[in-house]
């Protein structure tokens, strides 16, 4: 089983989306190991988006994820980042599709919804930035064998 790291960000937290977003992925079939609703620090969210350092977009990201609390989540399941990629929709999400997170709840690429990492490798760094290894719940999920064959 792959692990991945999503984070509800401050716009679908401000407008009440915390639920369903976390809904949609839950139905999918993935479970859900470790979830903390954070105010993200400065340093932290520049640790974070560290590669988009000095990119034109760089310093309003950092001001846009600090401003308000974010469902930050680890998700387990088989191709995770793929599928929540697929999930979550394009990052503009006005070319991502309907029934995608972005797609049926984003307008502009400053204000996207939800951040997921898009890599194994990506997901293992983004997921030791916001959780201890402790934070992760490890547990037998009897749902599994009905997702799984």
């Amino acid at each position: 089983m792959e692990r991945t790291f999503l984070m509800v960000k401050p716009d679908a937290v401000q407008r009440g989306l915390m639920g369903d977003i976390v809904s949609r992925f839950e139905k999918k079939g993935l479970k859900l190991i470790a979830m903390r609703f954070m105010l993200i620090p400065k340093a932290k969210a520049e640790e974070h988006y560290g590669e988009h350092k000095g990119k034109k977009f760089y310093d309003p990201l950092i001001s846009y994820i600090t401003s308000g609390p974010v469902l930050a989540m680890v998700w387990e399941g088989e191709d995770a980042v793929s599928v929540c990629r697929n999930m979550m929709g394009k990052t503009n999400p006005k070319e991502s599709a309907p029934g995608t997170v972005r797609g049926d709840y984003g307008m502009q690429t400053g204000r996207n919804i939800i951040h997921g990492s898009d890599s194994p490798a990506s997901a293992e760094r983004e997921i030791s930035i916001f959780f201890e290894p402790e934070d992760i719940v490890v547990y037998a999920r009897t749902a599994d064998q009905w997702v799984y064959e």
